[in-house]
């Protein structure tokens, strides 16, 4: 049983596991008909003021869409929409129309946005209130889908499994822990709260999931959450990216507590399989904005020297490196533009704010194959799923 056909009454008894109460998403009135498309393959950037939809075939700008505030963007989980996270709730974008709906998933402190096996996952940071639906759903209205309260508010992440398992991160406003498993029945089967400053996930081949933690990782694998430690007594790693094509997850690593902004050199891959980390150093630095996965499962790097550079995870090397804009330096300010990575089956988009392009990129030449110029600097840079 899926989200999709969980009844009723379960969804009350997982409420009850805690006092506090779900919110109710707001919605407008379902959509009769599906809009026409106006952007194949849309691609969607922020900036300060508002959000662009860009043709991902073309490059070309579809829409300008005004609206106020630091928003923020992930794809939904299909081929048509993007959710943007405003200081209210995660907002519905029908990014193939270049429409901005009114559809919205209430959320105080809108947070990660996780999408897998068909089911998307939305965490409300200043409510920790979990929800889950189906994004195909989305064409339609908002979908009701399930909802699921954690024990406290605190910047979380959860994702649901294929067998209907749910991982979902443990904490409060002034400290995070570690992670809780719960069955399909929302009862819990499994916990571990030996990962200090717990953030991010991603998951990997045969549905291993990797959390990151300030000491290491958490790997949930085959019913049993293991501990992967930091080759250092600090080895923060809270930015990763998986692919289903490969057992080996990206993530960053840092390991200096106390700097104001540490700008990291070394990335690390957390084997699932074999449940070793390694630690490759690239040469120059990067943000949590510029880790990406190839169309072989490559893990792929944006790094400040304006080269993407691609490492075979097997290998734990880099094998080649693509260039592709200027040097940039990280600016203090993690809302600040900086240049982002986003691929979708054999095209790699880099965003570059000092020029205020966005460029396509074939992965097999490693050739610029479009660039377009913007009004505005881009910041955070997404698309739809292919």
């Amino acid at each position: 049983m899926t989200v999709r056909s969980r009844t009723t009454a379960l969804l009350a008894a997982a409420l009850l596991l805690t006092a506090c109460g779900a919110q109710e998403p707001t919605a407008a009135a379902p959509a009769s008909a599906a809009p026409s498309r106006t952007a194949a393959d849309p691609l969607v950037a922020t900036y300060d003021g508002g959000l662009y939809v860009l043709d991902g075939q073309t490059l070309e700008l579809a829409e300008d869409i005004p609206l106020a505030g630091y928003n923020r963007v992930n794809p939904a989980g299909d081929d048509r929409h993007v959710l943007v996270s405003t200081s209210t709730g995660f907002r519905v974008l029908d990014a193939a129309a270049a429409t901005l709906r009114q559809d919205e998933f209430k959320a105080a402190k809108p947070g990660h946005v996780v999408r897998h096996g068909g089911t998307t996952v939305l965490f409300s940071d200043g409510t920790g209130e979990v929800t889950l639906f189906d994004p195909r759903e989305l064409g339609s209205g908002l979908p009701k889908g399930e909802r699921y309260q954690a024990a406290a508010p605190h910047h979380g992440v959860a994702i649901e499994l294929a067998n209907g398992e749910l991982v979902v991160t443990l904490g409060t406003e002034e400290k995070r822990t570690g992670i809780l498993v719960l069955g399909e029945d929302r009862k819990e089967i499994a916990r571990s709260e030996d990962c200090p400053g717990v953030h991010g996930e991603a998951t990997a081949q045969d549905e291993a999931v990797v959390i990151g933690c300030e000491n290491g990782v958490l790997l949930y694998r085959n019913g049993k959450i293991t501990k992967i430690e930091s080759p250092d007594a600090y080895g923060r790693i809270g930015n990763q990216s998986g692919s289903e094509l490969s057992p080996i997850v990206l993530g960053d690593y840092k390991k200096d507590p106390d700097a104001e902004l540490e700008r990291p050199t070394h990335v690390s891959l957390i084997d699932t399989a074999t449940g070793e980390l390694d630690l490759v150093d690239l040469g120059t630095s990067y943000t949590f904005r510029s880790l990406a996965r190839g169309p072989g499962g490559e893990a792929l790097v944006l790094g400040t020297d304006g080269a993407v550079h691609v490492i075979d995870p097997a290998a734990a090397k880099v094998v080649r490196t693509i260039k592709v804009l200027e040097e940039w330096k990280e600016p203090l300010e993690w809302q600040r533009p900086r240049p982002n990575i986003f691929t979708r089956d054999q095209v790699i988009y880099v965003s570059d704010p000092a020029a205020r392009k966005v460029h396509a990129i074939d992965f097999a030449t490693g050739r610029i194959t479009r660039s377009a110029a913007l009004p505005q600097p881009p910041n955070e840079l997404t698309g739809t799923l292919g």
